[in-house]
């Protein structure tokens, strides 16, 4: 099981370690690309060839005019999670660039920048944990060493 990470400008990189810190916790395979829907249309073309042959789930981030995660989900029918990048507008344009998808062309869209990169990452791994009980074991055990720390925090 797969995970692509794909964003529109190495500036993104930040954003896309957070997403790749989270799969690699949880001991997926992730594989980060970069390419631009406007800057290079062919590499893009080409890396959507990619994710639909090998991966099982794409994380796109995208800024300004965020069209990447919208190009993905036309070129594959793989789930696509995007993620909006901060910007002059606080990243409220890609945000509802993200949100707004003509009819057919579906994209999970998650909250603005690091926190929604980690977010969409574990939205993927829940998506392969539909296929592989390790992976969904993982999830709940994360989730009950949370419970338990804040337990503690409570003295429970």
């Amino acid at each position: 099981m797969k995970v692509a990470i794909i964003a529109g400008s190495k500036s993104d990189k930040e954003i896309m370690d957070a997403a790749k810190e989270v799969l690699d916790d949880f001991g997926v395979e992730n594989k980060t690309f970069i390419t631009s829907a406007h800057r290079s249309p062919n590499l893009t073309k080409e890396v959507a060839d990619i994710i639909d042959r090998e991966f099982d789930v794409a994380i796109v981030i995208a800024g300004l005019s965020a069209a990447l995660p919208g190009i993905f989900a036309t070129y594959t029918q793989k789930p696509v999670l995007g993620v909006p990048v901060a910007s002059d507008l606080m990243g409220l344009d890609a945000l509802f660039s993200i949100t707004q998808m003509p009819r057919g062309i579906p994209v999970a869209t998650f909250g603005i920048g690091k926190k929604g990169a980690k977010n969409a990452a574990l939205f993927a791994l829940r998506i392969l944990a539909l296929q592989s009980s390790d992976i969904r074991k993982k999830l709940e055990d994360k989730a009950k060493e949370e419970e338990e720390s804040l337990r503690k925090l409570n003295d429970m």
